[in-house]
């Protein structure tokens, strides 16, 4: 699976090209978005981007951890985690890329 990362820079680009901003501008716009969402979670605000995902912190409780290596129980401390799910419509429509891309890949049937 080689897929090309999207950076901000790709991003600012992409506005830069639809919007009609100037690159400066368009890179401005996408930092102060970026800035806003980490800002909102930070603060424990739960963020929901309709069509896309929820980004959301929640709190996890102390428990017991195995080390994988050597088998000793450890205790894990209690702390805060980032969760993203993902919209309905975003995994539709993965679901659906994925399914054109299976039919592309997928070798024609021998006729007898």
């Amino acid at each position: 699976m080689a897929g090309k990362t999207v950076t901000r820079a790709d991003l600012a680009e992409s506005v830069f090209r639809k919007v009609g901003l100037s690159r400066t501008e368009s890179a401005e716009l996408v930092e102060t978005v970026i800035d806003e969402i980490c800002n909102a979670i930070v603060r424990g605000e739960v963020v929901k981007l309709s069509s896309f995902a929820t980004f959301q912190v929640r709190s996890k409780n102390e428990r017991i951890g195995r080390n994988p290596k050597t088998g000793e129980e450890v205790p894990i401390s209690p702390r805060r985690v980032m969760t993203f799910k993902a919209s309905n419509v975003l995994k539709s429509r993965i679901l659906k890329a994925h399914t054109v891309r299976k039919a592309k890949l997928k070798p024609a049937s021998p006729v007898a």
